[in-house]
């Protein structure tokens, strides 16, 4: 065998030829940068922690004693409704749009598009508000023939609801960027494979949810993902309507307590809890969907962690085997 001493290789066997007697040393590349600013972030998050841990003003003893308070638990509660309700139904009616913008029929087209520039000009603070007054503009509805005698009317007074106003105001605005999500999606699937599909005689229903759709879900998923995300923060808005959701709890209970900051951090402590359980949602659905574009599926964090102790137990082994 050729040993390598101080860089400088040792003879090997006798009748070895001059190249097996230089071996290169092997010297790893240096990353001085890197762990520059590895100590770095360390410093500024430790200081993070540290100020968050010891500044008095963020009380965090009122931090905890709120934090499963019976009422914050109903806002967070109804919080979660608002933004299921919505996002069920703003995705629904995105599909829809994004299928008569991909229509040939030019009414479908210029309907659908014509909603979505509306939707998307209009601020969602106004949209909130004009539901909400709806009964103002409108306060008689009547079902009969357009133009014609009507079959029976109602009052809009007792109809719409605050909390029904916010549902239809974040599903109406979710559904103009939803469908954009969608038709990008759909439009990100090669031509070439409808027409294979169509040559092979496969019908277009088939082709749409065999072909198409699962292709498609690897573009939508991460968009549609921060869609929701952006819905589950967006329903504060609707705290100007007086509707118990998280936000607009904890406004009244520092304004009986007078304690903003701590009632402020139990509101972002549950936006934050429950956005990091939509984002663990979403790695998964990806990870679902790239099964057809990728070889080997990356491991998932907890694979992640079952790996690394079981590589730790190895080096431990090898450690303690006599050599």
């Amino acid at each position: 065998m050729t040993t390598v001493t101080d860089g400088k290789a040792a003879l090997g066997p006798p009748g070895g030829s001059a190249e097996q007697s230089r071996l290169p040393k092997i010297v790893p590349v240096r990353h001085p940068g890197r762990w520059a600013a590895v100590a770095i972030a360390l410093v500024l998050m430790a200081q993070l922690v540290h100020a968050l841990a010891t500044n008095p003003g963020l009380e965090w003893a009122t931090f905890g004693q709120y934090f499963f308070d019976p009422s914050v638990l109903h806002g967070v509660w109804l919080t979660i409704q608002l933004t299921f309700y919505a996002g069920l139904a703003g995705f629904a009616g995105g599909i829809v749009l994004a299928f008569m913008r991909l229509s040939p029929n030019p009414l479908l087209r210029v309907t659908a598009y014509g909603y979505v520039w509306v939707v998307r000009s209009v601020p969602l603070l106004v949209q909130v508000l004009f539901w909400f007054n709806i009964s103002y503009l409108y306060s008689r509805l009547s079902v009969g023939v357009p133009f014609g005698p009507e079959f029976f009317s109602f009052s809009t007074t007792h109809l719409v609801s605050s909390t029904s106003a916010a549902v239809i105001a974040l599903s109406v605005n979710e559904a103009a960027f939803a469908s954009e999500i969608v038709r990008a999606g759909l439009l990100s699937v090669s031509q070439g494979q409808l027409e294979a599909a169509a040559a092979l005689g496969i019908p277009r229903r088939r082709q749409l949810l065999r072909i198409v759709l699962p292709q498609a879900m690897r573009t939508i998923a991460p968009n549609a993902a921060n869609l929701l995300i952006s819905l589950f923060k967006n329903t504060s808005i609707v705290s100007l309507m007086a509707i118990m959701e998280l936000f607009y709890t904890v406004q009244v209970i520092y304004g009986r307590t007078s304690r903003v900051v701590p009632m402020l951090l139990v509101a972002t402590a549950w936006y934050i809890l429950l956005t990091t359980l939509l984002t663990i949602f979403q790695y998964y659905v990806e990870r679902r969907f790239a099964k057809g574009a990728t070889r080997a599926l990356p491991p998932t964090p907890a694979e992640r962690v079952c790996l690394a102790i079981r590589d730790l137990r190895a080096a431990a082994k090898d450690e303690g085997t006599p050599r």
